[in-house]
């Protein structure tokens, strides 16, 4: 039975990495409570400026800086193709210097164009500050590999869901507040529709700023402190629980890994020392009376496994282009490109199709597709980690490919019936909406098993390829100018068939430490 004070109170933790085995979400107070809030609520008000463009750019920004449909489509492209970019970058980032100092650094970077919206005053200045916005799409990355660190497998899906998909809900919210503070700008304040939508960018701009230096100041990069410490404290967790061997060594390429209990510490360095310990009398360590009872294989596969290690190129390439890190990123090409892409024309289709509605009756409808993240992101983790007890990672991987699966039907409908009814659209677009957003949960539920020790690579490849998908999905509608219908069942059969095509792949390689 599902025990609601797991909400709030102290989580159980592992013992060698110390990361939680509940999520004390209502707990701001608690260490993993308070690292919880600052991945999810980072992430959206990031999502909410990186987004911000789209509720105003069809009518207000279109008109003002004298845009056509070609233009309008372009920056909405330039400005996936930057966080394509930043997605890969941060990756490596997270490894080498740790997800909160990354995290950190998307949102600073990003916030400096966002306060400059206001100096746009044609398309070509449009384009490249909204390539520069983009940065901020990259802080998914950190927000991922910063919520992984703290969670353990038996919860990290639902965790990662969660930040995840309050996050996305940023794409919801400003379909809301952008027109909200534009509308109250002209008619409170009397303020020009020229002037007006230049403001409004403040707003985000203010926030970005102050959720970035809370982050710094009140959170730590791991739960054992420092992250440039992560493996001494995992080794120094192993010599208390009486268990000897060795873990990586220093400073820790991603090659560097023990392959069984026995192994020992090699000769042939002189430069780098293994991390060795001997066993000692186990003891408690203070501040940490909730450790999970974990057993001691499980103690030295964490350890060897799981903790991450600094990226190189040469052993980074393996991980790159491994069939694993590859299934990750079809699936998410496929869910959250699809999702991109769509966030940024759905205003316009309800327009098309509903032109009573108007740009802020659009707007709140289209706003509701980003909104359903907060319930449905959330729960394709959810039921991700329900699976992981009873079927293992494979049964996480069929969950993927199965909601993918659903969500191209849903597309295909919408494409072949171009509804001009406002329940079938809307209720086909939520139908839509659960799958593919569940599908995004899902997929960021598998990625902390795929590679654990290169788990920031991993989740930048996988976080970019759902750029790519936007990308290659706006194209798309580029070039189908504003017949949206026919774009939604192209991407539901591209959906469907790089699913198929990737369903056979094992979830993880042959042979792997940890991450099972």
């Amino acid at each position: 039975m599902l025990d609601p004070s797991v909400l709030w109170r102290a989580p159980d933790v592992n013992p060698i990495n110390r990361k939680a085995r509940s999520i004390p979400g209502l707990n701001p107070i608690n260490v993993y409570g308070r690292v919880f809030f600052f991945s999810w609520f980072g992430f959206m008000i990031a999502f909410w400026s990186w987004y911000a463009f789209p509720p105003l750019l069809s009518e207000t920004i279109a008109k003002d800086l004298d845009l056509s449909q070609a233009e309008v489509a372009n920056s909405n492209i330039i400005s996936l193709t930057a966080t394509l970019l930043v997605r890969l970058v941060a990756g490596p980032a997270c490894d080498r210097f740790g997800p909160r100092w990354t995290f950190a650094g998307c949102l600073l970077a990003g916030s400096i164009p966002t306060a400059l919206a206001g100096a746009v005053y044609g398309a070509p200045g449009l384009m490249v500050l909204r390539f520069f916005v983009g940065i901020l799409g990259g802080s998914f990355v950190p927000c991922q590999v910063w919520s992984t660190g703290f969670f353990d497998k038996n919860i990290v899906g639902t965790a990662n869901a969660l930040t995840g998909g309050f996050g996305n809900a940023g794409g919801g919210i400003t379909y809301f507040l952008m027109p909200a503070v534009f509308d109250s700008l002209v008619q409170d304040r009397g303020l020009s529709a020229h002037v007006a939508w230049r403001v409004t960018f403040i707003v985000p701009f203010i926030c970005i700023v102050v959720t970035a230096i809370a982050l710094l100041v009140l959170c730590p990069d791991t739960p054992t402190g420092k992250w440039s410490e992560r493996h001494l404290a995992a080794q120094q967790n192993l010599a208390s629980h009486g268990i000897s061997g060795a873990v990586v060594d220093v400073p820790g390429e991603l090659t560097d890994r023990a392959t069984t209990g026995t192994d020992s510490p090699s000769n042939d360095s002189g430069e780098e020392k293994k991390l060795g310990f001997e066993a000692v009398e186990p003891k408690q360590p203070d501040g940490f009376a909730h450790e999970a009872q974990v057993g001691e294989q499980q103690m030295l596969d964490t350890a060897r496994g799981e903790i991450v290690v600094k990226p190189s190129i040469r052993e980074a390439i393996p991980v790159v282009f491994s069939a694993q890190t590859l299934v990750q990123g079809g699936g998410y090409f496929c869910s959250f490109g699809a999702e991109l892409a769509i966030n940024s024309i759905l205003g316009a289709y309800y327009i098309k199709n509903f032109p009573a509605l108007k740009q802020r009756g659009s707007g709140n409808w289209a706003a509701m597709f980003g909104l359903l993240n907060v319930a449905f992101r959330p729960l394709g983790g959810v039921i991700s980690d329900f699976i992981y007890p009873r079927a293992g990672v494979w049964g996480k991987k069929f969950l993927i490919h199965f909601l993918a699966i659903v969500t191209g039907a849903f597309l295909i409908a919408i494409g072949l019936t171009d509804p001009h009814d406002k329940s079938t659209m809307f209720g086909l677009v939520a139908g839509m909406a659960f799958f593919l957003e569940a599908g995004n949960g899902a997929n960021f539920s598998l990625v902390p098993h795929v590679h654990p020790h290169a788990n920031g690579i991993v989740s930048g490849c996988t976080g970019a390829s759902g750029n790519l998908g936007g990308i290659v999905f706006a194209i798309i509608f580029r070039y189908n100018n504003k017949d949206y219908a026919k774009v939604f069942w192209i991407i539901g059969v591209m959906t469907i068939a790089i699913n198929l095509a990737l369903s056979w792949i094992r979830p993880i390689p042959r042979g792997q430490i940890g991450g099972h």
